[in-house]
């Protein structure tokens, strides 16, 4: 159970990878930490392992990310951190075109391919 558990979470991390590999515009710095991608993508897990509708806490932490996301340094780094938390985790092309639909079912906009592959240096 617990492994399952874990797997789901860090198929909320691709998730996470998907909305962070974006491009928000440039401006003040932040400071994105791992922890905080985390929590802001939590409420992500069950609609990217299960489908069905995406939670409105979902979307609100997809905006809150993409617009804390400001700088080429801050989203490379979260991208990295996110690639991190996935790697080694079993997923399948359902899971990956769930997390990939998301931004857009969130009114997100971004210029990106999503891939778990993504090369994270290239994240403008």
């Amino acid at each position: 159970m617990m492994a399952s558990f874990v797997n789901i979470f860090k198929l909320g991390c691709l998730l996470a990878l998907v909305c962070m590999v974006v491009g928000a515009p440039k401006g003040a710095e932040a400071a994105i930490s791992c922890g905080q991608v985390v929590n802001y993508l939590t409420p992500c897990v069950s609609y990217v392992a299960n489908g069905g509708s995406v939670p409105a806490t979902c979307c609100n932490g997809i905006k809150s990310l993409f617009g804390l996301a400001r700088t080429t340094v801050d989203r490379q780094g979260v991208c990295n951190c996110l690639k991190q938390a996935v790697n080694g985790v079993s997923y399948t092309p359902y899971n990956l075109n769930l997390a990939a639909g998301l931004p857009k079912k969130c009114g997100v906009n971004i210029p990106y391919k999503i891939s778990p592959s993504v090369d994270c240096n290239s994240v403008k």
